[in-house]
């Protein structure tokens, strides 16, 4: 994206990678050269945070007084949630005390890890560490708190609908990983959209309301203030490949807002 005197390197990550993911296509990496600014969904100091996991959980855990999660679910929805947790070696005590939302979560990363990808090979946590390395500035378009919040008010209703697909949807969500992973490689962002955002929309549309079209509005506006800013600064925005497809991602809208664009 630019304009008269600023670029923005917009860059769609799959936050779980394997080994053979890297090295990044060097066209990332002169990308981030180039870059005065570098923009994550995260800080560094977050991501690197090596207590990050504990942090997730003890914000996702019910308080004591809170009916558990098997009080929450019908018998059908708990029993397959409490045997896919059983799958991923959560014990059943834990999995019980767990909000609808951090149980979805924790689920979907069991099955990407068993599709093979790792998070601490996610492409966000290397940029991170390839910027800081280069002397960049790195800052982060969101906090941690801000993530947890953004799931933690959900109404309840909408956390547990996503927990019920998501547990529905256990035994294709490996493969359909893959397949994303796949298409990411290739860089098809048709099949990026229909098969991930679309798919989601469709399926569970007050989740994706949430996690993708509510915050593309606040990162837009990010965006535009570097391209209009007075500084003539570059930057390379590096956010979930999710948030860059169809009419709500970032690429449409900024176009759309009259500046001009280059897929590389």
């Amino acid at each position: 994206m630019s304009d008269a005197d600023n670029h923005v390197y917009l860059l769609g990550t799959f936050h779980f990678l394997t080994p053979g993911d890297y090295p990044l296509d060097a066209r990332v990496y002169a990308a981030l050269d180039q870059a005065d600014l570098v923009l994550l969904e995260l800080p560094p100091e977050t991501l690197e945070d090596p207590h990050l996991a504990r942090r997730l959980e003890r914000a996702g855990t019910l308080r004591p007084e809170a009916r558990s999660l098997r009080q929450r679910l019908d018998a059908p929805s708990w029993e397959s949630a409490l045997a896919l947790a059983r799958g991923a070696g959560i014990e059943p005590a834990r999995f019980e005390r767990m909000e609808p939302w951090y149980a979805a979560m924790v689920l979907t990363l069991a099955e990407m890890a068993k599709a093979g990808l790792d998070p601490d090979l996610g492409m966000d946590r290397h940029l991170a560490r390839e910027a800081v390395r280069r002397g960049k500035q790195v800052r982060g378009l969101e906090t941690l708190e801000d993530q947890i919040d953004l799931f933690r008010g959900m109404k309840p209703s909408v956390q547990l609908a996503h927990l019920r697909d998501v547990v529905a949807r256990a035994h294709e969500l490996r493969a359909e990983v893959a397949w994303l992973h796949a298409q990411w490689r290739q860089g098809d962002e048709d099949a990026l959209y229909w098969g991930m955002a679309a798919a989601m929309r469709a399926r569970d549309p007050a989740f994706y309301a949430r996690i993708n079209t509510q915050r593309n509005a606040a990162w837009v506006s990010r965006i535009k203030s570097i391209l209009d800013g007075p500084e003539a600064e570059d930057a390379l925005v590096a956010v979930g490949a999710l948030h860059l497809v169809g009419a709500e991602g970032l690429v449409q809208q900024l176009a759309a807002a009259g500046y001009r664009v280059e897929r590389l």
